[in-house]
């Protein structure tokens, strides 16, 4: 059997690109955007009520991830990209049905629109369904995970002095907690676990509108070396 699914919205997001995306959503609380509802779920109707939900439950499809033949075992990043499991023991973006799911917070209710904090989702996501985060019934106090069992470990972040300055610049224009994204994002590490960069080596990712270019002086250590306008822009 199949079925047909629309989407109810879509996601504007500071993520522009996959690269140095959370690998879980609340990671990078800083990580905002607005999921924007189209017809006929933009009348208001449809979200009254969520004002009094802290947290709304995501499901979304993984729209530069689709793949036609299913896959039954992945690499997670989580364990270096060199170690095998089932798909279904994973959370990884390659899905049967590309179908994904994130706990964010619910920082402000409109008639066709919500603003989302604490995302891991990238720019023009489509989401398929909200639901309310419930408490009493969505925290498992005993629940286990032996193959995730902490958060990743967080690598320090330094500045080089002119970078930082162009990114409190960048933060004021648009009126985003752009340091701090960019901290809270870069100390998950978002290079291979199985890469050793060199320190010549130049890394960089979007968010929002700018480009944030760093490196690693060590391997446990990451330097913010430019954050500027995106070309394109």
């Amino acid at each position: 059997m199949t079925y047909s699914v629309s989407p109810i919205g879509f996601v504007r997001s500071c993520f522009k690109e996959k690269f140095a995306i959370p690998r879980q959503p609340q990671l990078a609380p800083a990580a905002r955007g607005v999921l924007e509802l189209v017809a006929p779920f933009d009348q208001g109707d449809a979200v009254q009520g969520l004002e009094q939900v802290s947290h709304v439950w995501l499901l979304f499809l993984f729209h530069q991830a689709l793949e036609e033949k299913p896959r039954l075992k992945v690499r997670p990043p989580r364990l270096g990209g060199n170690k095998s499991m089932g798909v279904f023991a994973t959370r990884a973006t390659h899905r049967p049905n590309g179908i994904g799911q994130s706990v964010v917070k619910l920082d402000k209710v409109e008639a066709n629109r919500l603003w989302i904090s604490g995302i891991d989702l990238l720019d023009g996501t489509p989401i398929l369904d909200i639901k309310p985060y419930v408490p009493y019934a969505d925290i498992i106090d005993k629940a286990s995970n032996s193959i995730a069992s902490a958060a990743p470990q967080l690598i320090p972040v330094q500045w080089a002095d002119s970078a930082l300055q162009q990114a409190h610049g960048h933060a004021q224009r648009l009126e985003e907690p752009l340091v701090e994204l960019i901290e809270q994002c870069l100390a998950q590490d978002p290079r291979p676990a199985y890469q050793t960069p060199a320190p010549e080596r130049e890394y960089g990712a979007q968010f929002w509108d700018v480009d944030v270019r760093w490196h690693y002086p060590t391997p446990e250590l990451i330097r913010v070396l430019e954050v500027i306008l995106a070309p394109d822009l």
